[in-house]
């Protein structure tokens, strides 16, 4: 009888073997993880600090913040352990543990970025409401439903996926713990487990892809109705770093996701490395620099840290 206990240790094969490519990508990855918490605490904190942010998109932009820091921690230190030590290998549980906030992560993140879309339409076809609708506790209820949707979206295929079977082989051909590639090392029937992960995974972004394009329609409409250029030009620009956000999280997930998984192994690593470290050093590039009021909210706190140092 062989069960997952027969193996307790997996064997990541990493990115590469090339040593010259392992240091570029140990500093590339250091580099990323810092800046990356470092931009997303800034938002974090300038959102918490200043009364201008205190606004529901705001409120929405720092639960995001936190989910891409939550993102890279999972996934980042573990590889640059990986590749500064050359130890590779990585426990059971340990596996399993990554793969269930990776999963649960990116699935949050898809609904927190659906709520995002409606709270932008709410604000632009129904301003004169939008403090009444987007109140503190809408918000929080908003925020809570993505946690507890993403739990409900990554239940059904990972209960079904501890149950499987692991055969001699431990090699796992990722830099992390993935579910395509740990899949491949099963010797249990993956078929029903592989049916309800691409299930999940297609209603989850369908689902969210539909409510994100329904609330951008109803608000292009209603900016094109808008009078003069100068308030419709206004009301793109609270959507841009919304919009540009959501076309490079939906596009990377459906381009690994969407395509037969046989197809260009080492690319759809490549994707899942940038997913996991680049992409989210990009948002509070996205939102800061697009953003006036951020930009503001920054460089007061700016001067006030100066003013208190030399106090």
């Amino acid at each position: 009888m062989r069960n997952n206990s027969a193996i307790t240790t997996f064997i990541l094969r990493g990115l590469t073997d090339d040593p010259q490519l392992q240091v570029f990508l140990a500093v590339f990855l250091f580099l990323t993880y810092i800046f990356t918490a470092a931009g997303n605490l800034i938002i974090i904190l300038l959102t918490l600090m200043d009364p201008q942010l205190k606004t529901p998109m705001y409120f929405f932009l720092r639960n995001f913040s936190i989910l891409e820091i939550l993102l890279t921690t999972v996934c980042v230190p573990r590889f640059l352990y990986s590749l500064t030590t050359g130890d590779k290998t990585v426990t059971y549980n340990a596996c399993i543990t990554q793969l269930f906030f990776v999963i649960l992560i990116g699935a949050t993140e898809f609904f927190l970025l659906t709520a995002m879309s409606y709270d932008r339409y709410v604000a632009i076809c129904k301003p004169l409401h939008y403090t009444t609708i987007m109140n503190d506790r809408v918000c929080t209820l908003l925020v809570l439903s993505c946690w507890l949707t993403g739990l409900i979206v990554i239940f059904p295929p990972l209960s079904l996926g501890i149950q499987l079977d692991f055969c001699n082989s431990n090699i796992i051909d990722h830099f992390g713990c993935d579910a395509s590639p740990l899949l491949k090392i099963v010797c249990s029937d993956t078929q029903l487990v592989e049916q309800v992960v691409l299930t999940m995974a297609v209603l989850t972004l369908i689902f969210t892809l539909v409510c994100v394009i329904v609330s951008y329609t109803y608000i292009i409409k209603t900016v094109l109705r808008l009078p003069s250029a100068q308030q419709r030009k206004k009301a793109f620009s609270t959507c841009s770093s919304h919009a540009i956000v959501i076309s490079i999280t939906y596009g990377s997930c459906i381009f690994v996701y969407i395509k037969p998984v046989k197809e260009g192994v080492e690319i759809n690593k490549v994707v899942s490395l940038l997913n996991t470290s680049f992409i989210p050093l990009m948002n509070p590039f996205i939102y800061t620099l697009r953003n006036k009021q951020v930009k503001q909210a920054f460089k007061d706190s700016i001067k006030k840290i100066a003013v208190f140092s030399e106090h």
